[in-house]
């Protein structure tokens, strides 16, 4: 059972009726194992033309493996992958697609400029180069070479590579890795403008407040299956409960998981981070046990509570019926 929006596509078509539906993305029944390991075990998912979608998930919960299928650098096991109605090596070689992988190599000798060219003259209508550097936000690095760039000016590189054919689905693979703060909030600005042209987006992150900020859309991946689907509001309220965070001197993880109503526990140092199902119980044992325990702060559940609860191990926190 999916809960849908009015922009989103149900997802229990198949994958061959994604011309039909009009969908940018179907996958429908996708598994690919390796040995005794199911990387992706049975992932349906259709995404609409215009959305941004977050794909998140701890590691090892097949992200990586879903976009490699998608892309068609891997071939499923079983299932069906469309993009647009068609396979994705199709969409590809058409310039349907615009990539922005982590690992994706630069010829170290090789300019910004003539490495964004070089994958512009292997498309039938591309930007022009001096558009896609300037979307990416570096027409000042065109005649600076590839082994000169720092680690987030060489995502910005790879970003303007997956621009430079003029995508309508737009694939992304932790695109703000190696960004500092400043170069990450332009990054994202640039995105904004591309996605107001009715592109389709989808992008893997660690960054949890980027996906609450600027998707549409949340899919929360766990060992090969997908536990949660639907609006960030919609993802959340699948999490009872509340985060209560505190700075506590001497607290280990074990003492604060003994507390009751305590679900989730993340300890850096003296700060916590608490997701609990009854916040007051949870609070006073905190202060009885932890009477130093200073600058308190309680809050909903937000989406990092909700991926921390979701994406733990143990049976899925997610009845049937409910947003997937």
């Amino acid at each position: 059972m999916v809960v849908v929006n009015t922009t989103r596509i149900s997802q229990t078509g198949s994958g061959d009726a994604a011309g039909a539906t009009g969908a940018a993305v179907m996958l429908a029944g996708l598994r690919k194992h390796y040995g005794q390991v199911r990387a992706v075990d049975g992932v349906d998912l259709a995404i609409a033309p215009g959305e941004v979608v977050a794909l998140l998930g701890p590691n090892g919960a097949g992200k990586s493996t879903t976009v490699d299928m998608l892309l068609g650098l891997t071939k499923p096991d079983a299932g069906t992958v469309t993009v647009f109605g068609s396979s994705p090596r199709d969409a590809v070689a058409a310039g349907s697609i615009g990539a922005m992988l982590q690992g994706g190599a630069l010829l170290d000798d090789a300019t910004v400029g003539e490495t964004v060219a070089m994958v512009a003259s292997l498309h039938r209508a591309p930007l022009p180069v001096t558009e896609a550097l300037r979307r990416a936000g570096i027409e000042d690095l065109a005649a600076r070479r590839c082994n000169k760039l720092s680690g987030g000016q060489k995502q910005r590189v790879r970003f303007a590579v997956a621009l430079v054919s003029d995508p309508d689905l737009l694939v992304l693979d932790e695109p703000t890795a190696a960004m500092d703060v400043a170069s990450r909030r332009d990054f994202w600005r640039s995105m904004h403008s591309y996605t107001e042209s009715g592109r389709t987006v989808l992008f893997a992150t660690h960054y949890l407040e980027e996906a609450e900020n600027y998707a549409d859309r949340v899919v929360l991946m766990r060992a090969g299956h997908i536990v949660a689907d639907g609006s960030v509001a919609e993802v959340t309220s699948l999490v009872a409960g509340r985060m209560i965070r505190a700075a506590v001197p001497g607290a280990t993880d074990r003492a604060i998981r003994m507390l009751p109503a305590v679900s989730e526990v993340e300890v850096r140092g003296d700060l916590v981070s608490i997701s609990a199902t009854d916040s007051d119980a949870t609070l006073r044992a905190l202060l009885a046990t932890f009477p130093q325990a200073r600058d308190i702060e309680v809050t909903a559940v937000g989406l990092e509570g909700a991926f921390l609860s979701l994406t733990a191990d143990g049976p899925a926190a997610i009845s049937e019926g409910a947003v997937r």
